[in-house]
């Protein structure tokens, strides 16, 4: 029994939860279960509420800048959990990785220019390219025997072919779980050098590594690989503070982030939120064993989906997760198409999943599910789907 407690059931409805409480604007049944956007249904770290009840009883809310504890918070936890120590002097916050990752298109890249992505993958990143009037390019990820890889020739291929400027990586990879290794990322930034394309990794997901998987930081590749990239982290998932909108970007290169801080004033974005400093602070300072807990929790959360699915929904394959807290769940088994499958989980299982597809193409079949929940929230949702498709076969 460890020291705090992840099996409550937090009543989140009534609470400006955009999980929780938009589900009729989001066009969705208003009495569905959610298990969609990724945040967590725990209560953060103590030390972080402490933390921000104290600045709140404080009562001045007025323009702030991080101090020295807060960067050596931010150091000691990168040393310890990565093996990297950034520079404080390059790391430039920001509201969320998202925001930076349009800044960094905008800092490197010009209107038309190509952006290469491995679909399915998080699907702000497409919206960010098409936004920014760039040419979205998709090598997607092999999906062979439930296991996704990267496909190296595929990659250089459409890189040459497009004139490809910036490629956004995602490690670990959401939706489909993968922590790349460190033979993967040096094929990926020998490619990306040799072509001249600049790198943003988008590392939001790094504190989430399961048992036989180790997380490499693309910062860890070298110099010259650092001086071709921009590393994106925020504590927002680790810690369960997303709404409180704090971002660390680690741009290495000095003219980029000129830019880049070039673009943020342009947008009208200087000082960060006060309370996002706080509990990021707090975070990365007293956030260790709760983090150690919470992961051993997950575990034992995909343990019990795998099991379930096995012995319940023999249509419906877990693919393996690596890490992150968000599993993808191969529903090709079925024999549906995207359509019924998509309609069957909203309007028969009650569940407010993501749908593969939004991944982009490659993820059609699938879906993406939360877990970062009680497990008893998990159980409800695993016998709505054994009640909508354990007699598929």
């Amino acid at each position: 029994m460890g020291r705090y407690d992840f099996d409550t059931v937090m009543d989140r409805r009534n609470t400006d939860s955009l999980k929780y409480d938009c589900a009729i604007r989001r066009g969705m049944p208003e009495d569905v279960l959610p298990l969609w956007v990724a945040d967590m249904d725990f209560k953060t770290v103590p030390e972080v509420s402490e933390a921000l009840a104290d600045k709140a009883m404080h009562g001045i809310f007025g323009y702030s800048e991080p101090d020295e504890k807060y960067f050596d918070a931010i150091e000691g936890w990168f040393t310890k959990h990565f093996g990297w120590t950034p520079d404080r002097r390059k790391i430039v916050l920001s509201c969320s990785v998202i925001f930076s990752l349009c800044n960094l298109i905008e800092a490197v890249t010009e209107p038309g220019d190509g952006i290469i992505i491995n679909q399915p993958v998080y699907y702000p990143f497409g919206e960010s390219i098409r936004d920014n009037g760039r040419k979205l390019v998709n090598s997607g990820l092999l999906y062979r025997d439930g296991h996704y890889f990267i496909d190296f020739d595929d990659f250089e291929k459409k890189i040459v072919e497009n004139d490809v400027k910036l490629y956004i990586l995602c490690n670990p990879h959401n939706p489909v779980g993968r922590v790349w290794t460190r033979d993967e990322l040096k094929k990926l930034s020998d490619i990306c050098l040799k072509h001249k394309v600049f790198v943003v990794s988008d590392e939001i997901h790094a504190d989430f590594v399961y048992p036989g998987h180790e997380f490499v930081s693309y910062a860890t590749l070298g110099e010259e690989v650092l001086e071709n990239a921009a590393i994106c982290t925020s504590a927002s998932k680790t810690f369960n503070l997303a709404g409180l909108h704090n971002a660390n970007t680690y741009i290495f290169d000095n003219s980029v982030r000129r830019r880049f801080k070039e673009i943020q004033n342009k947008k009208g974005y200087s000082q960060s939120n006060i309370m996002g400093i706080v509990a990021c602070r707090a975070a990365y300072t007293y956030g260790e064993e709760w983090h150690d807990e919470l992961l051993a929790y997950l575990k034992g959360n995909i343990d019990y989906v795998r099991r379930f699915l096995a012995e319940n929904i023999p249509g419906i394959r877990l693919v393996e997760p690596e890490g992150t807290y968000l599993i993808w769940l191969d529903c090709s088994g079925l024999g549906l198409t995207d359509q019924e499958l998509n309609r069957k989980v909203v309007h028969e299982a009650g569940l407010w999943l993501d749908a593969g597809n939004i991944f982009g193409k490659d993820g059609e079949q699938f879906e993406r599910v939360n877990i970062a929940c009680p497990r008893k929230i998990l159980e409800e949702a695993m016998e709505r789907l054994k009640n909508t498709f354990a007699a598929i076969e």
